[in-house]
């Protein structure tokens, strides 16, 4: 965009310069308001994707997200710092573009955690008595604000020192035993090492970025050496994830899914795509005590002998989506399908989001009765959900067959709308198992 040239402020006089002040202010309010308008356009669109993604775990869908995240992030703080700089110029603005400014909407503010240590400051006057009349001064009150501050990382070395003892006797030298360390004669203690394995799996922060930042903070830690530890601590923890996968597999009914991990391909510089498998063991919402738990699995694709490898000793319920990996598992009695009504109603509500129909009004309408019929019972014992379901669920899922089946034949073979409903058809049995048995879910939301 052309920038207009300014006159020459030599030759005008007070009201002039006043005139182009304020015209100049009202120019970049405007532009204050666009921005304002894109950053909450943004946000919305933002929200949107993330919807997007929890349901179809899309890698185009993410990487946008990432953009827009981004951009929403580099418009607000451009926001944030053309809002500093006019309120640094504020006593110097005529009274009328004083008047037309307006600040964004800020966040509220949450409260700073009370476990969070305290260093209380006190601000006294810098005179004892009265500066008007030298009278004698006494609190009545104060104000008190807070302010977050941080703490740099700080590391500490230490030293193990075992002195050496010996017999006056008969030379018997006696010594306390090594203490043990997470790595067999390795470096890190186990709080140096957790926080690498979270920077590198919590936080997405490469070995060689987390190399920098050491060497930044005064410590010098090679990658190599990070990547170490690393595959060291995969051993150590090899245990903890073996007894979390056979305490998931135990239970008589898990969730299932499965979600594609970039990974860098070794040679070639590019990125193939990896799947990272969930099986979660969660009865909560039918009352159970039974600790909760997640176990995660990888893979280099989506093949279905992973997912045969994974679940060869578990017998009972899968409740997944319609992936035909998971097919092979079900018929031999040992596990049985419960599908997903999340899953389903996704296609109803993504037609309708496009273009919406009364069949697609009314479906999205149909299961939505039967999840406010589950926000009922969630945390209830297994009995009771299982009767309340039988005699509430059952017949709205009688009524809903019959409904889609009708509706079937309105619709095009070919149509979007038929294909939701013939997928759901298609899946009937295995989506309304839950009836029978308190224990199972409506959904795979859980995994």
């Amino acid at each position: 965009m052309a920038v207009a040239a300014l006159p020459d402020l030599d030759q005008l006089d007070i009201e002039a310069l006043k005139v182009l002040l304020i015209a100049k202010h009202n120019e970049s309010m405007e532009q204050h308001k666009s921005d304002a308008e894109l950053i909450e356009h943004l946000k919305l669109v933002i929200e949107k994707y993330r919807r997007m993604i929890f349901g179809r775990k899309s890698e185009k869908q993410t990487a946008q997200l990432e953009q827009l995240e981004f951009r929403l992030e580099e418009l607000e703080t451009t926001q944030a710092a053309d809002e500093a700089a006019q309120a640094a110029t504020e006593p110097t603005q005529p009274s009328a573009a004083h008047a037309s400014t307006k600040t964004r909407p800020r966040p509220a503010r949450k409260p700073l955690p009370e476990d969070l240590p305290r260093e209380v400051i006190t601000h006294l006057p810098p005179h004892n008595c009265c500066p008007d009349c030298g009278g004698a001064l006494r609190q009545f009150g104060e104000d008190i604000s807070e302010q977050l501050e941080r703490i740099p990382a700080t590391y500490k070395v230490i030293r193990h020192v075992r002195p050496k003892f010996a017999c006056a006797a008969c030379e018997h030298v006696d010594e306390a035993p090594a203490p043990v360390r997470p790595i067999d004669r390795g470096l890190p203690g186990p709080a140096l090492l957790a926080h690498v394995l979270i920077s590198k799996y919590g936080d997405h922060l490469p070995l060689y970025r987390q190399s920098q930042i050491f060497a930044r903070e005064g410590v010098d830690l090679d990658r190599s050496t990070l990547a170490g530890w690393v595959g060291a601590a995969s051993q150590l923890l090899a245990p903890l994830v073996d007894q979390i996968s056979k305490h998931v597999l135990a239970g008589a009914k898990i969730h299932a899914d499965d979600t594609p991990v970039p990974v860098l391909a070794p040679g070639n510089g590019k990125t193939k795509t990896g799947r990272l498998w969930t099986y979660v063991r969660d009865d909560r919402p039918a009352g159970l005590k039974t600790a909760p738990a997640v176990w995660f699995t990888y893979s280099e694709d989506r093949k279905g002998e992973h997912a045969r490898l994974h679940l060869k000793d578990f017998k009972g319920a899968l409740q997944a989506d319609a992936y035909s990996g998971f097919h092979h598992l079900y018929g031999h009695g040992a596990i049985y399908e419960v599908a997903c009504w999340a899953h389903t109603r996704r296609k109803s509500h993504d037609i309708h989001m496009a273009h919406a129909s009364p069949i697609t009004t009314e479906a999205l309408a149909r299961i939505g009765a039967l999840y406010g019929i589950e926000e009922e019972v969630r945390g209830k014992p297994i009995e009771f959900r299982r009767d309340i379901r039988q005699a509430r669920a059952k017949p709205l899922l009688e009524d809903l067959r019959r409904w889609m089946e009708k509706a079937l034949h309105s619709l095009s073979t070919k149509s979007e709308t038929a294909g939701a409903i013939r997928y759901a058809l298609t899946h009937w049995r295995a989506l309304t198992r839950y009836l029978d048995n308190g224990q199972l879910e409506i959904d795979n939301n859980a995994a």
